[in-house]
Formats: C-alpha cells, sequence, structure tokens
C-alpha cells in the first residue's frame, strides 16, 4: 500500500504479515457484525477474496456468544476473518490462523501470540487501539478491513469507499463534523478513486428523500429553534426565502435545492444558531457516493449505511451485503427494510415518551423497554434520544432491552462526558461482569448483555463506576 504518514511501521508491517495469511490460504471463514459497519466490513471481506478467487463462507453474528467463540475455534478453514468484532474476546480463541479487523478496545487479557502462561495462539489481531489510534473516532472496523483488503491488492482502492460508509454507520464522524485520522486518510483515497466527493451542508440525515419541509422538521441533531418538530416553522422557513416545495406534483428534497437556493437555506439556518459548538454540529461536510444517482437511497454515506442497519438489524444482514457488494436488484428488499426501520425507530421514541420510560439516578438516566424495542435497534433509538432534547446530554444513557439470551444494555454519551473522563466501555465491560454478564465497545457507545433481573443491580454498579470516573 502506498505509504502515508499517518499510518506507522507497526501497523504497515502487521498489515503485511496478515496479507501473506490470507493469499496463502486455501479456505476462509468470513464472520462479521450485523451493523452498517459490520455488513461494510463483511462487504470489503468478500470482494477481496472473490478477486484472489478464494473459497470462504460468511455468517453474520449480532455479537460474539460461547457458540461463536466455539464456532470460531473449531473452523476447518485455513483462515478465520473477524470483521468488526472479535477484540473483546481474543483471550477466547485457541486456534490458529485467526486474522481479526476490528475498532472495538481489546481484551484485556489477551497479549500477542500468547492467551495465558502456556497457551499460544497465533493472531494477527488489527485494531486501532493497537497502534495509539482511537477506535471511536478515528477509523471503524469497516476502516481496517480495507487497509488489509488494499495491502492485500492495491487495486481494491476502489473498495475505499465502503470504509467511508461504515465509519458513517458507527457515527465517526459526529465529533468533529468531518472525519480525521485513518479515516480521513481513506476518505482521500475514496476521492481520488472517483467514488465520494466531499460537499459542506447541512448535516441533517435524509436530505436525498425527504421531502423539503421533513429535512427540518426532523432534523433534531442540533435542533433548531423554532424549526425543528415545527411543521409550521420548517413550512414558513422555506416559504420567506421563497423556496418552492415541489416540483410540478413532486415534493423537492434538500438535494433537489439548486446552489444559490441551498446557499440561502444554510445561511438563514446557521443564523438561528447562537452556539460555535451548535454550529459546528449543524454544519459540516457530507460524503456523496458519486458512483449512485440520486434518490436511489444509497449516493449519501449515512443514508446508505442506514440502509446496511436496517438490514442488519432486522434479520436481513445478506441483502445489506448485496447492496454493498453492488447487486442492484437487492434495493427493492433494503427499501422495505428501511421503510420498516424508519417505522420502527419512530414508535420506539413515541412508546418511550408516551409511557415515560426515561429514568434518572443522579448520575445516570435509563429506559427499560422490554420486548417493546428490538435489542438490535435500542442503541440506536438511545442515541437518538440523547440528541433529541428528551434527556439530558449531561448524563450517559443506558437502555435496556430483552434478548433471548438475557437483557441487551446499550449505553450512549457525549463527546463532552469522555472529554471529563467517561469510559463507557470500561463501565460496561466491568458491570456486566460482575452481575455474571459480558460487554465491551467505545467510550462513547458500548453495550453488554446481563442476565435477567440484574437490571437494577447492574445500574447500582454503573452509578458507582460513573461516578468515579466523570472529573
Amino acid at each position: 500500500m502506498d505509504r502515508d504518514d499517518v499510518f506507522c511501521d507497526k501497523l504497515i508491517g502487521d498489515l503485511r504479515k496478515a496479507a501473506g495469511a490470507v493469499m496463502s490460504a486455501k479456505s476462509v471463514l468470513i464472520v462479521t457484525h450485523i451493523d452498517a459497519d459490520g455488513l461494510a466490513s463483511g462487504g470489503i471481506a468478500s470482494a477481496t477474496l472473490d478477486r484472489l478467487d478464494k473459497e470462504y463462507t460468511l455468517t453474520f453474528e449480532k455479537k460474539i456468544t460461547e457458540e461463536t467463540v466455539a464456532m470460531i475455534n473449531s473452523s476447518a478453514e485455513d483462515i478465520v476473518w473477524i470483521c468488526d468484532l472479535g477484540s473483546a474476546y481474543l483471550s477466547e480463541f485457541k486456534r490458529p490462523g485467526i486474522i481479526v479487523t476490528d475498532h472495538h478496545i481489546p481484551d484485556a487479557k489477551w497479549r500477542n501470540r500468547q492467551t495465558s502462561i502456556d497457551d499460544f495462539c497465533d493472531i494477527r489481531h488489527l485494531n486501532p487501539h493497537t497502534y495509539g489510534v482511537s477506535g471511536s473516532y478515528e477509523v471503524s472496523g469497516a476502516g481496517m478491513t480495507y487497509l488489509l483488503s488494499k495491502t492485500i491488492d492495491p487495486a481494491n482502492k476502489d473498495l475505499a469507499f465502503l470504509a467511508v460508509v461504515g465509519a458513517i454507520g458507527d457515527l465517526q464522524d459526529s465529533r468533529e463534523s468531518k472525519l480525521i485520522g485513518y479515516n480521513r486518510a481513506i476518505l482521500k483515497e475514496a476521492v481520488s478513486a472517483g467514488d465520494i466527493a466531499i460537499v459542506e451542508d447541512i448535516r441533517y440525515f435524509g436530505r436525498d428523500y425527504r421531502p423539503l419541509v421533513q429535512f427540518l422538521q426532523y432534523g433534531n441533531d442540533p435542533p433548531v429553534p423554532g424549526i425543528s418538530d415545527s411543521v409550521s416553522g420548517s413550512t414558513a422557513f422555506f416559504s420567506d426565502l421563497k423556496i418552492s416545495l415541489k416540483n410540478g406534483n413532486e415534493p423537492r428534497t434538500w438535494s433537489d435545492l439548486n446552489e444559490k437556493e441551498r446557499k440561502a437555506a444554510i445561511g438563514r439556518l446557521l443564523s438561528y444558531i447562537d452556539s460555535e459548538e451548535t454550529r459546528r454540529r449543524l454544519f459540516g461536510e457530507i460524503y456523496i457516493i458519486t458512483r449512485f444517482a440520486p434518490h436511489t437511497g444509497l449516493r449519501d454515506a449515512k443514508e446508505f449505511a442506514t440502509v446496511l442497519n436496517s438490514c442488519g438489524r432486522y434479520d436481513d444482514a445478506e441483502t445489506g451485503l448485496r447492496v454493498c457488494l453492488g447487486d442492484m436488484t437487492a434495493l427493492e428488499d433494503a427499501e422495505r427494510n428501511r421503510s420498516d426501520h424508519r417505522k420502527h425507530i419512530s414508535a420506539a421514541l413515541s412508546h418511550i415518551k408516551e409511557n415515560r420510560l426515561l429514568r434518572e439516578r443522579r448520575f445516570v438516566q435509563y429506559f427499560n423497554s422490554g420486548r417493546e424495542i428490538r435489542e438490535t435497534v435500542v442503541g440506536i433509538v438511545a442515541g437518538i434520544l440523547l440528541n433529541s432534547g428528551e434527556a439530558k446530554r449531561e448524563l450517559p444513557l443506558f437502555a435496556f432491552a430483552e434478548a433471548d439470551d438475557g437483557i441487551k444494555v446499550s449505553a450512549r454519551a457525549t463527546r463532552a462526558l469522555t472529554d471529563r473522563g467517561l469510559d463507557l466501555s470500561f463501565v460496561m465491560k466491568t458491570a456486566s461482569e460482575m452481575v455474571g454478564g459480558y460487554g465491551g465497545g467505545h467510550k462513547v457507545a458500548a453495550g453488554a448483555t446481563i442476565p435477567d433481573g440484574k437490571e437494577e443491580e447492574f445500574l447500582d454498579i454503573v452509578e458507582d463506576l460513573v461516578s468515579s470516573q466523570i472529573i
């Protein structure tokens, strides 16, 4: 791969060793996560092996479980390539020939090539934390998978756009309102490949498909006073600017605005915001995937990521993978998934609000949705709620949902809290293990599974941990 000062020598060396292992393997098992980052990772790995004409199988996993570990350890394939998963469970893998391209905080019990004093396991662990880089906002699982793919063959540069989609799906652009770190280097490669255009614009979701009024009405991260959550306010906004809401009988979207209209609308929106921090969150970089036509749902990286999430989190990861691999016949199924996803998220937010499920303790806030919200999307709901004004941004939010193997817990926090010392990955891993569960993730977003009935005990421990971290 091309040398870039952002990549350290150790990473480049480790990538080359892992690339050699993949190229010499006769068969590969890909194990990948089911969210947008995981499906983008799986797409990159699959395309890479297809181009090498390698024999491989692929399996989708919601999380690493005891069954997943047993499946990996007993796999007959020469190589097991684990994407966007695995780092937190390194000490449990007992077979050689494992490659992990992940970005979650690694298993503290694992040391390279040694899992215990007399137990050695050859694992190629490609994780940004190993190289002093944040896995929360500088590179995603898809990014690490792409770096390996490009090391295997520089021609795989045309897969860089999927790494960008994975990073956006993990909200890694939210910290600076743009991609930075390894993500930035990967983004530049996608731009040079002609697959992505960088545009500075309003960063609300739905620019390619939401009618103009809804684009502003539902834009609440951050909210604009008098416009967000207001049909009349959003309608008046465009009326005052003499911007037509329709083109003939068809509703116009934000992406349909001409340059003059968009410039006027952006200027007016920013004039309503006093805080420089809020302005930065509202206006920043948008990534347009130029290989896709407008209104396909794939042209905006945020919308592409939502398509993948709506597939993977609703038991149809295969369709999401097909989309990543360029199968346009999958779009009809993907659109149905996306419609269901939007309805479920909307219903989930309404359920929390109408039933007043949000509760506060001194240092945390939480809600327990039972089975009303799918365990695969409760984290998304928590993130939306935290940024909606319904929840307090100065408290981390913990969301509970029933799952087949216990209680799923998703935790979300703001950058301001992590800057003060909060580390949700440590909190979730420590608290879950103390009640007989398991967990991990990132400082700003993490997950866990705990036994049913342990919710209050878990929250007691979480409160102690959070209060000891925040300064």
